[in-house]
């Protein structure tokens, strides 16, 4: 290979990593408001840590808001929070519908935080049939598919257009992605509050 290629192609390489190493850290945020002062928000975790995170001017907020099984259809994008059972099929401990604009987000299986080893599968609604310990729900996603089992009694919710006056004290809310910036603090570009007092499942 030519010195120039090589150079040239290191660099792509040292642009790349360092492109990388400054994607700034996301962190998931479960808990409850305790006080709002402009755009900052207190937070109580759910583990009982304190926190601050600054809201963007453009800040989208979502109500997280109970439904019914019966709404989850072929076809449907759903979010299910699941824990791994020994045959290979998930167990849902809760699943959320989200509203056809958002078909496609963060799309896959992964592991979650709800408990320890449980799981997110982010897909397509392939099959849905009644089954002896629930709902049985195939979905789909690019890389593959999981069986699910909905047991009777797991919450389902579907996220529905909020607003910013729900950002209030006592407001329970998860926050899948607040950024880390440099100076330490936490950002927000959206926050996901549970309606009628419910806390997020997910």
């Amino acid at each position: 290979m030519p010195k120039s290629t090589l150079f040239a192609a290191l660099l792509l390489v040292a642009f790349a990593s360092a492109a990388s190493a400054q994607q700034p850290p996301a962190v998931r945020i479960r808990g409850t408001i305790e006080a709002v002062d402009g755009a900052m928000l207190s937070i109580k975790s759910r583990d009982g840590a304190d926190m601050k995170v600054r809201t963007t001017d453009n800040v989208a907020v979502f109500g997280v808001a109970r439904t019914d099984l019966s709404e989850i259809k072929p076809g449907s994008y759903i979010g299910v929070t699941a824990m791994p059972e020994p045959d290979g099929t998930q167990k849902a401990i809760a699943v959320h519908i989200f509203p056809e604009n958002q078909r496609g987000a963060a799309e896959g299986f992964r592991p979650w935080d709800l408990r320890a080893n449980s799981t997110m599968t982010n897909a397509t609604v392939a099959e849905t049939v009644k089954g002896t310990e629930g709902q049985n729900i195939t979905v789909k996603y690019k890389d593959g598919e999981k069986k699910v089992v909905v047991p009777p009694g797991t919450p389902v919710v579907t996220f529905v257009a909020g607003d910013k006056s729900e950002l209030k004290p006592g407001a329970k809310i998860i926050i899948f992605g607040a950024v880390k910036k440099d100076d330490g603090t936490l950002e927000a570009n959206r926050v996901n509050v549970g309606r009628d007092g419910i806390a997020p499942p997910m």
